[in-house]
């Protein structure tokens, strides 16, 4: 059954700025026929129900959610729309070709537009602000790593308008931040308030005719149907759309590695913070260190500021209780207090974290097959912000069977092998985790890049 709305507020900043929500949906009331079923009601639902609803006005489409509409992932992120992707060029052109990774980067590129075009065109207010991202390098090492990845994008064929590499003084005055040497740049990022999105995505599709039922956990999916304990739906198109919690369903627990990233944000901040800090046009940030981290301005003026730390739980346990690690949060809190020291004398107002789904091969997919009338989408990383939306158009485009530049993506009907079986993904999990939080601190003390990390890298297919 649905959260409480008292406790769905507690799910992150962004589900406690919604205020009343409003009462969740009623489940699904028995058997239905259908000519889509879709399980989840996060982005990658929402957009791929949004774009059939576009392609074919009057099309029978049910949304199946567990909890409510963007319970997962969807309304906790950090609020990211970019143009990241797990995979790397590499990676992508090495199982297709060199031009399929470029026209991969493009359609990301692309991405990141449609989801603002969308958002005004609908009347979502989603705190929209298109101020790219900064990486910071603090360090000698993460500055050549720093030059490094703009040298390895003009390799690929993107010029100063899509990447470039700002120096010191620069860097500094668009963010103020400690010890910064240099900074990568990118526009194609934009900061926006993630429950919003997929709060107003719900009623967008919903007054299109979709019928979005929550409070309906899907017990299993086969073709032609999705079981509930509330009933069956039939379809002769089934869309998983499940990302991290697709680990909860029978025959999927090694589909997609559950793994916690947390999140904090701070109270409001005055206005001489920011004019000695900078954020001015909201770029989000991040810094070279190994063990992700990502921040933004947030519109009513406070950092929200999240990374990876959290370990893998045993068995791809999915619990609310792992959304909150005192540990793990006073390593956020110590790491944004280091690039930010001013922030010491103020308040934390927000702490929560939620699970992501993470592929065997680090490489998100997109897919149907056409015999079994099954499809999928997912595997972000946490990078599913824009990805989800790329993924909606290109599900909505193979189901109703147009041939386009989406459906010619690579990413198109990849497949990804299973993680291995316990204890061997929990052990490997872990070491990886493990390995590159130990390679942070190598390199701050001794200056030189960890080798460690490559290897890591190696092992996950980079």
């Amino acid at each position: 059954m649905p959260m409480p709305i008292d406790d769905l507020r507690t799910l992150s900043l962004w589900w406690d700025q919604l205020g009343d929500p409003g009462a969740p949906r009623p489940p699904l009331p028995g058997d239905l026929d259908v000519d889509v079923a879709i399980v989840g009601a996060g982005y990658t639902g929402l957009w791929t129900a949004y774009y059939l609803t576009e392609a074919s006005p009057g099309i029978r489409v049910a949304v199946l959610e567990g909890r409510v509409a963007g319970f997962g992932a969807s309304g906790r992120n950090g609020g990211w729309c970019s143009a990241l992707f797990p995979a790397s060029l590499g990676r992508i052109a090495r199982t297709s070709s060199r031009d399929a990774a470029v026209a991969m980067q493009a359609a990301l590129h692309d991405t990141v537009d449609e989801v603002g075009r969308v958002a005004a065109r609908e009347a979502i207010d989603i705190d929209w602000a298109k101020g790219g991202t900064l990486g910071l390098a603090r360090t000698p090492v993460q500055a050549r790593r720093a030059e490094e990845a703009i040298a390895g994008w003009r390799s690929w064929g993107f010029g100063a308008g899509d990447y470039r590499l700002l120096g010191a003084g620069e860097a500094a005055e668009r963010f103020g931040a400690a010890g910064v040497l240099g900074a990568t740049y990118t526009p194609h990022c934009a900061a926006l308030h993630p429950a919003r999105l997929a709060r107003g995505l719900a009623d967008v599709v919903a007054s299109r005719g979709v019928r979005i039922f929550e409070g309906t956990r899907a017990s299993g999916i086969a073709p032609g149907a999705v079981r509930t304990p509330l009933g069956t739906v039939r379809a002769p198109i089934v869309v998983r759309a499940t990302e991290a919690f697709t680990a909860t369903l029978p025959g999927l627990r090694r589909t997609l590695l559950p793994v916690y990233s947390l999140m904090l944000a701070t109270e409001p901040l005055p206005e001489d913070f920011w004019a000695a800090h900078g954020l001015a046009d909201r770029p989000t940030f991040t810094d070279g260190r190994h063990l992700i981290v990502y921040g933004q301005r947030t519109a009513d003026g406070r950092l929200a500021f999240g990374g990876r730390g959290a370990p893998y739980h045993l068995g791809s346990r999915i619990d609310p209780a792992f959304d909150r690690v005192p540990t793990v949060h006073a390593g956020l809190w110590r790491a944004l207090v280091d690039l930010l020291p001013a922030l010491a004398r103020h308040r934390v107002t927000h702490r929560w974290g939620g699970p992501l789904g993470i592929p065997r091969d680090w490489y998100a997919s997109v897919g149907l097959d056409r015999r079994t009338g099954l499809a999928w989408a997912g595997g972000y990383v946490g990078d599913g912000v824009a990805t989800a939306n790329l993924a909606g158009r290109t599900l909505a485009d193979l189901i109703t069977g147009v041939d386009s530049e989406l459906t010619a993506l690579p990413w198109v009907n990849h497949r990804s092998r299973r993680w291995e079986p316990e204890p061997l993904r929990w052990l490997g999990a872990n070491a990886g985790l493990a390995a590159m939080s130990s390679a942070d601190a190598a390199e701050e003390r001794t200056g030189r890049p960890a080798r460690r990390a490559e290897i890591v890298g190696r092992f996950l297919g980079q």
